[in-house]
């Protein structure tokens, strides 16, 4: 068993104000939420990761995709463990849908200032960091 932590892509995509989440099911964090992602491939881009994630999971495309912060990810329940790499985007073009219904139940836009809960602990990582994607643009 390899005990190296794995590498995540989260994003955080921006519209109207408002910041996507999804609601996570069969999978580790089942019943949280976060933003769209994925595992970065061998040889893959962050921002081509972003993007392909975003597609594959919520058939939107983003555009202005840029890196955010990472976090430090630990899961002791599942004794898993990640670096999260988060990017931001904003919303381009698509209509929101549930590509993977195996593995998310919802997506649906939120107030960054009133998230949905439980939140994933990559997300509650993100937040504790006082990460927050719209001072850069008050």
């Amino acid at each position: 068993m390899d005990n190296r932590p794995k590498v995540g892509v989260g994003v955080l995509i921006v519209k109207d104000g408002k910041v996507l989440f999804g609601k996570r099911k069969n999978a580790h964090g089942d019943g949280s939420w976060c933003f769209p992602g994925g595992h970065l491939e061998f040889n893959e881009p962050w921002e081509e990761c972003a993007v392909r994630e975003t597609l594959e999971e919520t058939g939107l495309s983003i555009k202005n995709v840029n890196f955010a912060t990472a976090t430090n990810d630990i899961f002791p329940v599942e004794g898993k463990h990640y670096i999260t790499i988060f990017m931001t985007a904003e919303y381009n073009s698509g209509d929101l849908q549930i590509m993977e219904p195996e593995k998310c139940e919802q997506w649906s836009w939120f107030d960054w200032t009133n998230p949905p809960q439980p939140l994933f602990i990559s997300e509650q990582n993100l937040i504790k960091q006082g990460f927050n994607p719209f001072k850069h643009s008050e």
